[in-house]
């Protein structure tokens, strides 16, 4: 007997066409769920296509400076037209011709008319699509300048205010030697500050690609110019002037090296490790119940236990970096496999990793924010954590005691030897509290410094210098940063993003 049921794919086959539109095509959820308007914008086709209107203008503007026949006309159309973008006939025009640069051409000759005869003159493709690249690249790093030093902001308030509060050190994810809790946020804080040192040098030196012709040698405007070498040299200086930049790349092929996309998506790549790390401390943190992510008052952290609080920020952290820490690699390829001046197996990939990869890294940086303004510490639990083990740590400083006050230091140490050892049999195999002081309390042999035991084995006693290195930090590294940056910080970027 044949089957009632439908198939999937045929159920969905027989949905209209106008039925829920919107639920009918994949949505990426690096825009959809996560990332910022301002970060989406950057990567919009209106950024894009405005910003191949502006180097068309740029064009204009230092050609016609340069002696070329383009009148103040022309150029104030352009000028006037650069947003006014009829997205619909630049898609047809791309249709007919089978090509996006022509497409826009002809939309930008629709809406300027007077100016068609001279947009693109000289240039190819990658003068508009090449320089747009490093235009998106470069407001982008910004954003995440920006980005970075609000995170930083954030936690050195959670890193002073918790500066002195003892915790366990971990080796190996085993009790080491303590530190202070907000100790540990400082090598947090330490890694972004790295990331942030990278971000502002690639902003300082990112180049513009400027004009260099269908292969890089410039032939077209050389032509241009009737041979003259030196204005094709000022054109190229005056368009990265126009466009906001300081220099363009030395030489090129028909692209910029790809390898600056290796060298920015590294960058990214470095900040997504620095989050990964952090985000995934505090993971293992919230499993000791010592610190915890914020926790909505409604969250629901399994639809099956509900009592649960799962780190659930801090997994999506570590989610999306792990991802960004994979795209250098496709970077690192794409460049390798560029022959001679360009194959054009780079586009493709290209249009994916770069504007990924900065939405994604956008997204990490909004949760650290999140995560690092509503950290909650339980101090009882780390310190019940702490005089668990704190016993241990504390022999060595029970044996010099005993010793200065008399005692035979082979007779003291065997002593502590036999009782950790029982002390270690009752903790692992009975599941009880750690009761090596309550031995040595009782040990007549230790009776020197009975009266000052506990006294010997304060917390705070065990922590070094890290209250005082926190201080330092702060104020020789983190501080004259914020203060370079206090406008970034006043900058409020969460626009919506799912946190």
């Amino acid at each position: 007997m044949a089957s009632s049921k439908v198939p999937l794919d045929e159920m969905a086959g027989n949905i209209p066409d106008d039925a829920l539109p919107d639920y009918r095509m994949y949505e990426h959820p690096l825009v959809k769920r996560y990332a910022t308007k301002e970060m989406s914008y950057v990567w919009s086709p209106a950024m894009k296509f405005s910003s191949w209107r502006k180097l068309w203008l740029a064009l204009a503007k230092a050609e016609q400076e340069l002696g070329i026949e383009i009148t103040d006309a022309q150029i104030e159309e352009m000028k006037n037209n650069i947003y006014n973008i009829d997205f619909d006939a630049a898609d047809a025009y791309e249709a007919k011709f089978r090509h996006d640069v022509m497409g826009h051409v002809h939309a930008f000759g629709d809406a300027a008319p007077t100016a068609m005869p001279i947009v693109h003159l000289g240039a190819t493709s990658c003068y508009v699509g090449d320089n747009t690249d490093l235009i998106q690249i470069r407001e982008a790093l910004k954003i995440i300048k920006r980005k970075i030093v609000k995170v930083l902001a954030t936690m050195r308030r959670f890193a002073m205010k918790n500066r002195d509060l003892a915790t366990l050190g971990f080796t190996h994810y085993q009790p080491a030697q303590l530190t202070t809790v907000g100790k540990r946020c400082t090598l947090w804080m330490q890694d972004l500050l790295l990331d942030l040192e990278a971000v502002d040098s690639q902003i300082k030196s990112l180049p513009m690609r400027g004009v260099k012709g269908t292969t890089g040698t410039q032939a077209s405007f050389l032509e241009l110019f009737d041979g003259d070498h030196e204005s094709v040299k000022k054109l190229n200086t005056r368009v990265c002037e126009l466009m906001g930049f300081q220099k363009s790349i030395p030489v090129s092929g028909q692209t910029y090296t790809r390898k600056i996309d290796f060298a920015v998506l590294s960058i990214l790549s470095g900040v997504a490790q620095s989050a990964y790390k952090m985000a995934g401390d505090i993971r293992l943190l919230a499993n000791l119940k010592e610190v915890e992510e914020p926790f909505a008052k409604s969250q629901i952290g399994s639809s099956a236990m509900a009592y649960k609080r799962n780190p659930m920020r801090s997994e999506r952290v570590c989610s999306i970096s792990r991802y960004v820490m994979g795209l250098p690699t496709m970077a690192a390829n794409t460049h390798a496999n560029q022959w001679f001046e360009r194959t054009l197996d780079d586009s493709a990939i290209r249009r994916i990793i770069l504007p990924e990869g900065f939405l994604a890294v956008d997204v990490v940086l909004n949760l650290l924010e999140n995560i690092s303004d509503g950290l909650h510490v339980w101090p009882n639990v780390i310190r019940s954590h702490v005089m668990a083990e704190l016993p241990f740590m504390a022999t060595e400083v029970i044996l010099m005691e005993g010793v200065k006050a008399g005692g035979d230091r082979q007779a003291l140490h065997e002593a502590i030897r036999v009782h950790s050892m029982a002390a270690g049999v009752v903790v692992k195999g009975e599941g009880k509290p750690n009761d090596l002081l309550e031995r040595i309390l009782n040990d007549p042999l230790f009776e020197s410094v009975h009266s000052k035991l506990h006294s010997m084995i304060d917390p705070s006693l065990f922590v070094g210098r890290a209250p005082e290195q926190v201080d330092d930090f702060i104020h020789e590294e983190v501080d004259p940063v914020l203060g370079a940056n206090m406008d970034l910080i006043a900058v409020s970027s969460v626009d919506g993003v799912n946190v």
